[in-house]
């Protein structure tokens, strides 16, 4: 019989889709004031994979990624997707968004992102809130699945994604892993 244990914490991580600088730099405030100071933070990168957003939120659009200092829980992440939702709206002109805000937990393991919306491979977690399996830790670094997003499948991101990977485990033991796996 396995015995429920709750799982160590993990690293939160969120996608920002954005045009104007202005946004992303409040929208990265206002994270860090409900979530904790940035660790670490990606180029910006012309996000090239889909014309899905620009109708909405018009093109030329940009990506990042940044990661935050404090570690969660995470069976959080539902309530850090609808504090995310909550922002998007805030920041909102006329009903269109001005920032994408995809949050994640980052796990040895795993990349999981919250969306709310439905599909095979997502498993409903609570409040309208799905899991999305993006990423798994498989031969040393993390590993697309068919339905990964595109931009997800990036060298560049996976790479950062391993060194987030190694500091999540410095701040769990207090000690660097002794290889890259």
């Amino acid at each position: 019989m396995s015995r429920p244990t709750e799982p160590p914490p993990a690293k939160l991580i969120v996608g920002l889709l954005f045009r104007e600088t202005g946004i992303r730099g409040k929208a990265l405030d206002i994270l860090q004031e409900r979530f904790g100071a940035l660790d670490m933070l990606t180029e910006p990168i012309p996000f090239v994979y889909t014309t899905y957003y620009e109708r909405e939120m018009g093109a030329g659009l940009v990506r990042q990624v940044a990661s935050f200092e404090n570690l969660v829980e995470p069976g959080a992440l539902p309530d850090i997707k609808l504090a995310t939702n909550e922002l998007e709206i805030g920041f909102s002109d006329q009903g269109k968004r001005r920032v994408n805000l995809d949050p994640g937990i980052l796990t040895e393991e795993r990349l999981i992102l919250a969306s709310g919306k439905n599909f095979t491979h997502r498993i409903y977690l609570r409040n309208g809130i799905y899991a999305d399996l993006t990423l798994i830790y498989q031969k040393g670094g993390y590993r697309a699945l068919p339905w990964t997003y595109a931009d997800y499948r990036e060298p560049m991101l996976l790479h950062f994604l391993k060194a987030l990977k190694r500091k999540l485990l410095f701040q769990r033991t207090g000690r660097l892993p002794r290889t890259l796996s």
